[in-house]
């Protein structure tokens, strides 16, 4: 098994999880979405990260734009978080943020569920983009 210390971008995920155990002991379970976003960019903000809101991700297909969704998080243009606040997560939810990152080529991304207990999931994009297809 990998050390996570040896991770990409390990140093700023910890930052991350630990800001959303702050959010969680605060709020507890049971709010909509919303609220664990703003409250999230909040902490993240506080502690000097760049974390923007529903930032917009376009998805082209042969240089045509075929799709735009909003990103809940993004720190630094290095991580994508992906919130929910629903009992469990599904398989639905990790292809989601594969997609994202796939979509935007940042290379890590955090699912993250603000359920009746935290639920974490790393998810790493290793596609690459130079070469061609």
């Amino acid at each position: 098994m990998r050390d996570p210390k040896n991770y990409k971008y390990s140093d700023l995920t910890e930052k991350i999880i630990k800001e959303v155990y702050y959010v969680f002991n605060k709020l507890g379970s049971g709010f909509l979405e919303k609220v664990y976003e703003k409250a999230l960019i909040h902490r993240l903000n506080l502690i000097g990260l760049n974390a923007e809101s529903q930032k917009p991700i376009h998805v082209r297909m042969d240089g045509v734009l075929v799709g735009e969704y909003y990103a809940d998080i993004v720190i630094d243009d290095k991580i994508i978080i992906e919130l929910k606040a629903k009992n469990l997560l599904a398989k639905i939810d990790e292809v989601q943020l594969v997609n994202y990152l796939k979509a935007t080529k940042i290379e890590v991304g955090l699912l993250i569920n603000f359920g009746e207990k935290i639920e974490i999931r790393r998810k790493v994009n290793t596609m690459d983009y130079n070469k061609e297809n």
